[in-house]
């Protein structure tokens, strides 16, 4: 082949863009699978249970809305979702305090040992949450903490910790040392520096670290299940388990029960999803 028709090959080639429609066939491929079971459960709450067991894939004929209106009428329904409310927000308070505490000094402090102590974080991201499961139940019964909402928030906020430093430190790392040595001339400490400049200029990091343990938690069954036995406690995860146990040929009625336990974390999710991007963007840039 001559060096004219090598070249010419080469212009001719169009080079793979983000746009071609390979990509977004991918992407619509991707996204069906995710949302299609969340859809399900949804339009399943709906129907009835024969309706179900006649035509799985069907939709409703016609619309049924007792099912939902009998899981929001239940007592326990609502204990569970200010259980829930509780623990996620607990956790995403102690995630973020603790995570941008520990962040901004590997990220701002110069010390022996940053590096390390950075890489001990980042391996907390290999470690298993359930290899953990038995002897953090022994540590917990030992502290008299069993049966708490403590003894579900504390672990979630050091379980969460690793992926909140990882995240974190980029952004505060491209903070430039101009403004924190102006800060300083104007009589700033580090504190004010990092509450007056700092967590305004890193707000889609904080909001991106927050969504995401406040939707973990929520969506967290094994650990409440193992430390919540006091069934005043139970969270909306052990409540569909309960519920679907109470009801198990009610299928309708499951279905209803799990849409609503999921809807609060999904919808914090959905209108959040542009921080987030934002957030992990500048994470993966720093």
């Amino acid at each position: 082949m001559t060096a004219n028709a090598m070249q010419s090959s080469s212009v001719n080639r169009r080079p793979f863009t983000w746009s071609s429609p390979l990509t977004y066939a991918l992407a619509l491929a991707v996204a069906a699978v995710s949302i299609t079971p969340v859809v399900y459960v949804i339009i399943g709450g709906f129907r009835t249970t024969p309706q179900i067991v006649a035509d799985p894939a069907g939709l409703p004929s016609p619309w049924v809305w007792d099912n939902y209106a009998r899981v929001l009428t239940q007592s326990n329904f609502w204990q569970q979702t200010f259980n829930s409310g509780v623990i996620a927000l607990g956790t995403t308070l102690g995630v973020v305090l603790l995570g941008v505490s520990a962040a901004f000094v590997l990220a701002r402090y110069t010390f022996r040992g940053r590096e390390v102590l950075y890489t001990f974080f980042t391996l907390g991201l290999l470690f298993p949450a359930g290899a953990a499961i038995l002897p953090l139940y022994l540590m917990l019964r030992d502290l008299n903490l069993i049966n708490s909402y403590y003894a579900v928030i504390l672990p979630q906020v050091a379980f969460q910790l690793p992926l909140t430093v990882v995240i974190l430190r980029p952004f505060l790392s491209a903070i430039p040392r101009e403004l924190e040595d102006a800060a300083a001339i104007d009589g700033t400490g580090r504190i004010g520096f990092l509450w007056r400049i700092v967590l305004p200029l890193s707000r889609p990091a904080l909001v991106t670290v927050g969504i995401l343990a406040f939707v973990a938690s929520w969506n967290a069954f094994l650990l409440p299940l193992l430390v919540l036995g006091d069934a005043s406690l139970h969270t909306l995860p052990l409540g569909v388990q309960n519920f679907s146990s109470q009801y198990t040929s009610d299928t309708a009625g499951i279905l209803a029960f799990t849409s609503l336990a999921m809807l609060p974390a999904l919808l914090f999710f959905t209108f959040a999803e542009k921080q987030i991007v934002g957030g992990l963007q500048g994470a993966v840039k720093g």
